[in-house]
């Protein structure tokens, strides 16, 4: 799994602003919460900038963002500087992250489950938060289903202009490996030359997860499957949902 979002990280913020984080956090606390994780340390796998991970530092827990992204962690360390946190950020890929000890709980948003392509490498990574749990420790994570990718943004582009960055955002669904291909062309308005645009490419891939294949991986990691909901509600999930959150619980090495 190769660094994404290198380029992309620096304005990373800037063109996400349509994202409800606050919303999300509200969710994902709620979670927490009613899972008894009302403090410690919390490890979240994909942290990107530190959007999620400073607020819920902000929320008295003791926080870990890993990212494989140096561009982003530098993002995420400005946040933590701003304020005046004491979040710890690792760059490292999640498929062989290590932590100093175990944590009360494990999350993974913002579909970063998803850049992990291989069944092999995702059931590598649930085992590694089964051993880095607490003793009944809890792990959310969220996952866009083979659903979305697949029938609703299969072969699809998005793009948008404004005054100093624009994007185009082409993506392609690869049916028979259920990955979806995302090219993403970045315009950025050089400083010193307001008639200057520099032009960014990556290549982003995904795997279309469905919602049984994610338990039966879950399951044979040794972590214990809790529910699955339909993202943002506490509707239960199934496979024509577009993005599913995950909780699983450590059970025992």
């Amino acid at each position: 799994m190769t660094e994404a979002y290198s380029d992309f990280a620096a304005v990373y913020d800037t063109l996400m602003d349509n994202i409800p984080y606050d919303e999300w956090f509200s969710y994902l606390h709620e979670l927490l919460i009613e899972y008894g994780i009302n403090c410690g340390i919390i490890a979240e796998l994909g942290c990107g900038t530190g959007n999620i991970t400073e607020r819920l530092s902000r929320s008295g827990y003791d926080m870990i963002g890993i990212d494989n992204s140096a561009s982003m962690l530098d993002m995420a360390n400005e946040k933590k500087s701003e304020n005046n946190s004491s979040s710890l950020y690792l760059c490292q890929d999640m498929r062989e992250f290590e932590l100093y000890g175990t944590v009360a709980a494990c999350i993974s948003i913002c579909d970063s489950i998803n850049y992990i392509t291989e069944e092999d490498d995702l059931l590598t990574v649930f085992k590694l938060v089964n051993n880095y749990l607490d003793p009944k420790g809890i792990f959310i994570f969220d996952f866009n289903t083979r659903h979305y990718y697949k029938d609703v943004v299969a072969d699809a582009t998005i793009a948008e202009d404004r005054d100093d960055i624009s994007f185009i955002w082409d993506n392609y669904y690869d049916d028979e490996n259920d990955i979806n291909e995302l090219s993403l062309s970045i315009f950025i308005k050089e400083k010193a030359n307001n008639n200057l645009y520099r032009k960014y490419e990556e290549l982003h891939l995904q795997k279309g997860y469905t919602l049984s294949k994610i338990k039966e991986l879950i399951n044979a990691s040794g972590l214990e499957f809790i529910t699955a909901y339909d993202a943002f509600t506490k509707n239960p999930a199934d496979e024509n949902c577009e993005r599913i959150y995950i909780i699983a619980r450590e059970k025992g090495k």
